[in-house]
């Protein structure tokens, strides 16, 4: 059991307004696991004042970059210090198979705050430029007191989206980690305390739908970074339009895969898989229609059929399990509502569909294959969230790129050939904010993000970084020469 009774604001453990607390349950055993406070508008309200203060006040804004990069790197190692316990604590707040946790949700968490250190020290926050009038000094100023709304699919993977730019900018932020998975958060708190980070810069409270608005609604708040579903994507974005707030959404995807005519299926459906089932279906990101060409459709399926049956279902702590179970019982009914909803709509289902046998508790669905889908279907067209595939037939190249782009979703994609360079055309065609040929991949040094209903702005690269940014233009006389 992970029981906490308090908040960590303003560098120290603050005892809640409230009486309230969120137990949290494991998705494989159903047992509770831990618990935490649930914060009033009052516990949000102390975060961003602190947040404010450490922003406005603080140290944190006036160091050097130098000296930022160093206390990023103490918060690195201090993660690092812990991975395996990390891993095995998200992994048991959420199902994710302990692998994936230790590579996926961890090992990656290090690795974007130490892509944003490296950026943080060689990164030009001040230039001067030859103006019309005379020199011109630009400056690249913290944007203030951020809010980082955290989903509970890859919780400290998505903390470090948001704290990792915030800290190299100089500003300060607030997280408000999902009702799912608090635990995590409050360790990584606990690094932080230790890691001679300024108080106030990092701000950690658990709150319901509710109280979560008031913190992006909340004055003192430059910008929001949230990741989650579209529905509230949407609404995050309004309120951040009203108040003329800066924001940063990444939201929902449907992405699609297209194998071609040439490629190697012996080399594709096992990296393929990887990408569609990944985190027991449940990523943003993640590759769940597969697009075969019908000259190749039947060989496809059954390459598929094979390999979604033989994907080893489990205990997520086991090494061995590819694929737990869903985050909770709601999400259990949601997935199987939609294999539903493709069984009444007509498509095949080749593989799974129900429950896998052997577990009397825990939230888990089969690993699901259904063929014979067309691209208008409901399971074509919305995010499901959970471990089903789609495999959709197309008669042509252009076909295929005309259906991978019939989406309201652009966040990823890929392309499978045995041509790289055809297969880097076919990714300038489609209409995603990211793109792999022949993997599956996410690169921390380059823009990550989506078109359409997958969001607004980018996290990760130098483009991550500017999120947290404002540009200043100081204008100087014709005459100046810096001392």
């Amino acid at each position: 059991m992970q029981t906490y009774d308090s908040f960590f604001i303003g560098g120290k453990w603050v005892a809640p307004t409230g009486s309230d607390t969120l137990e949290v349950v494991s998705p494989s055993t159903e047992e509770v696991i831990g618990s935490v406070p649930v914060s009033t508008t009052a516990d949000i309200d102390k975060a961003v004042a602190a947040a404010r203060e450490a922003f406005d006040l603080g140290p944190w804004p006036r160091m050097s970059p130098a000296e930022r990069a160093d206390i990023m790197a103490t918060i690195s190692a201090g993660i690092m210090a812990k991975m395996d316990d990390f891993a095995k604590l998200i992994s048991t707040e959420n199902g994710a198979p302990y692998g994936f946790s230790l590579m996926g949700q961890v090992f990656a968490a290090t690795a974007i705050l130490d892509y944003f250190t490296g950026l943080t020290r060689e990164f030009e926050f001040e230039q001067t430029r030859h103006g019309m009038l005379g020199p011109v000094l630009v400056r690249k100023e913290p944007v203030g007191v951020a809010a980082g709304i955290i989903p509970w699919n890859v919780p400290l993977f998505v903390t470090m989206l948001k704290l990792a730019p915030t800290l190299a900018s100089g500003s300060t932020i607030v997280i408000k980690p999902a009702p799912e998975t608090p635990l995590d958060a409050n360790w990584l708190a606990e690094v932080i305390e230790s890691s001679g980070l300024p108080a106030g810069v990092v701000n950690i409270v658990t709150a319901d739908r509710e109280v979560g608005e008031h913190l992006v609604r909340h004055p003192d708040i430059d910008k929001v970074s949230f990741t989650g579903s579209t529905v509230a994507g949407r609404k995050i974005g309004a309120i951040c339009g009203e108040q003329l707030k800066r924001c940063t959404l990444e939201l929902g995807g449907k992405s699609a895969a297209i194998i071609l005519d040439d490629a190697d299926l012996d080399a594709t459906i096992a990296p393929l898989l990887d990408a569609g089932i990944m985190n027991n279906g449940q990523a943003c990101v993640a590759q769940t229609r597969i697009l075969a060409s019908r000259n190749r459709y039947a060989e496809v399926r059954d390459a598929l059929a094979s390999a979604v049956g033989a994907f080893r279902v489990g205990d997520p702590l086991d090494a061995e399990t590819q694929c737990g179970p869903l985050v909770a019982e709601r999400q259990r009914d949601r997935v199987e509502g939609y294999i539903e909803k493709g069984r009444a709509e007509g498509a095949t289902l080749v593989v799974g569909g129900g429950r896998p046998s052997g577990f009397d508790k825990g939230w888990y669905v089969e690993p699901t294959l259904f063929a014979d889908v067309d691209n208008s279907m409901t399971i074509a067209q919305e995010e499901i969230f959970g471990p089903v595939l789609s495999l959709i037939p197309y008669d042509s190249e252009d076909d295929a790129i005309a259906i991978a782009n019939d989406s309201n979703y652009g966040l990823s994609g890929t392309v499978w050939t045995a041509d790289v360079e055809h297969g880097i055309d076919v990714a300038r065609q489609v209409r995603t904010g990211t793109y792999s040929v022949n993997l599956f991949g996410m690169d921390f040094g380059s823009p990550f993000g989506g078109f359409k209903s997958s969001g607004v702005g980018r996290e990760l690269g130098p483009e991550g970084l500017a999120a947290f940014l404002e540009d200043k233009t100081i204008n100087l006389p014709s005459d100046y020469v810096a001392s």
